[in-house]
């Protein structure tokens, strides 16, 4: 008979307490254990290890496979719609079957996340408030391709001939060299100079663009190391696929403030989380849950999206430097603000914000937040926020997520689970074989993957004379 690994069990267990699925919203998630995968006897007993993920693709798949957790956490379902076959075809399949051949399970959450009290959307108000528990480091990474690549790619580009497709630019445009960077700086001043001294002298007519090599930034992403990784590490740890560089250290100043929920939960989830808490906390001696009180969820504290509205109007430009800072951003992120109206000019009493695609969620407030904050929206929402006077602050989709997984639930699952397994090993002690091996390990292991990042990075143009309004 298949047996599942009690350690996953225990996982399992930790996050229904932490973040109940009667919560989550049903009417289009898919939350829960979505892949339960049995013990894999010819192979090596896993970890009691477990991996958080925000997406579960196929590099953060070999990421567990490689480093022998035991279970994978992944915020975003990767099971969404009914399955009518299960095939090689399909990539998300594919990682599902390997896993499976693995004995690796996967749990998502997703929305139960976003929803519960000190979740993922009171994160986000902590960061625009300054309320960031312990000032976690931000960092910021780049992806790591090699001098060879690089160089094999721009020889290529030259030797080829111009294409619709070509990067094009007029041949006085950039310079090749630091020095001819210089001297072309110089000269270009030097002729605007001159027009503006004598509006009748003709500007010289502009040179077909032609295709020249740009130089471009490699794409940058953000990352969030606020803990320490040092005792975490492993030898079954794989190198990190990018480099990580610190920035600087922002220490926040909490801005005076009230925040409220945009959509509440259903009473009825309410009940039943406050019910399943009680009943999980009775059955463990402690609990790292947020609240320590018998009905931890309210309608007061409990729903879908933030509404802050601050004592005293903040500075946009102040915002941005706090969101900046706190998600890591390397380069930057959209900001959309009314087109008659200067960034500095603009002041904020309320902000509505929401996890990922939030739109939808802070539409629903009463009266339109002077700042939206989420992670995306399509071009007619922006507008539509921008045409009544309100701004926006887009951080592409996941990285408005993916700083809570080190940030907050690395270690309260590292805690809840911490504590469970004391309990269960002792149950497990009189069992046999594999579930035994397991039992026998008292070590508890939650790690942050390195290969989960947005699909979108920023791409900065390198000494180009254009440059964008600066608010930090």
């Amino acid at each position: 008979m298949a047996q599942v690994s009690p350690f996953t069990k225990t996982v399992v267990a930790s996050m229904r307490h932490l973040y109940p699925e009667t919560l989550a919203d049903k009417s289009f998630d898919n939350t829960g254990l979505l892949l339960e995968a049995p013990i894999q006897t010819h192979l090596p007993r896993k970890n009691n290890s477990v991996l958080l993920t925000i997406d579960l693709t196929r590099a953060v798949a070999e990421e567990a496979i490689e480093e022998n957790h035991s279970a994978i956490i992944a915020y975003h379902p990767i099971i969404f719609r009914g399955l009518k076959s299960i095939t090689l075809d399909d990539s998300q399949q594919q990682s599902l079957l390997r896993l499976t051949s693995h004995g690796i399970s996967v749990y998502s959450p997703h929305t139960a996340v976003d929803i519960v009290p000190g979740g993922m959307a009171d994160w986000l108000c902590d960061i625009v408030t300054g309320n960031v528990e312990g000032n976690p480091e931000p960092q910021t990474f780049t992806s790591d391709a090699t001098k060879e690549v690089e160089h094999e790619q721009s020889l290529k580009h030259q030797s080829e001939p111009a294409s619709e497709t070509d990067v094009t630019t007029s041949e006085d445009d950039e310079p090749k060299t630091p020095s001819d960077a210089h001297s072309h700086t110089e000269h270009d001043h030097a002729s605007t100079d001159r027009f503006a001294e004598d509006p009748k002298t003709p500007k010289p007519k502009p040179k077909r663009p032609t295709a020249v090599h740009r130089t471009y930034s490699k794409p940058s992403y953000p990352s969030y190391r606020g803990r320490d990784n040092e005792k975490d590490s492993s030898p079954q740890q794989t190198p990190s696929p990018i480099q990580s560089s610190p920035t600087t250290t922002f220490h926040y100043d909490v801005i005076p403030h009230t925040r409220s929920v945009i959509t509440p939960s259903p009473s009825g989830a309410i009940d039943a989380a406050n019910n399943a808490h009680a009943s999980s906390s009775s059955s463990s001696s402690s609990s790292s849950s947020p609240s320590t009180s018998s009905k931890p969820y309210t309608t007061e504290n409990t729903g879908s999206g933030r509404l802050i509205t601050f004592t005293t109007p903040q500075p946009l430009s102040s915002l941005i430097t706090r969101i900046a800072h706190a998600t890591g951003t390397p380069k930057g992120f959209p900001v959309a603000i009314p087109q008659n109206r200067s960034l500095e000019s603009i002041r904020i009493k309320t902000v509505g914000l929401c996890p990922g695609s939030g739109s939808s969620v802070i539409s629903k407030c009463e009266t339109p937040p002077d700042l939206v904050f989420t992670g995306e929206m399509s071009h007619h929402e922006a507008l539509g926020v921008i045409e009544r006077g309100g701004c926006v602050v887009c951080l592409f989709h996941s990285n408005s997520e993916r700083g809570y997984l080190d940030g907050v639930l690395r270690g309260r699952l590292e805690d809840e689970v911490g504590r469970r397994w004391g309990e269960v090993r002792k149950e497990g002690s009189a069992e046999e074989g594999m579930i035994k091996e397991i039992c026998e390990d008292e070590n508890v292991g939650v790690f942050v993957s390195r290969w989960d990042r947005d699909p979108f990075g920023i791409v900065v143009l390198q000494e180009s004379r254009v440059e964008g309004e600066k608010v930090g």
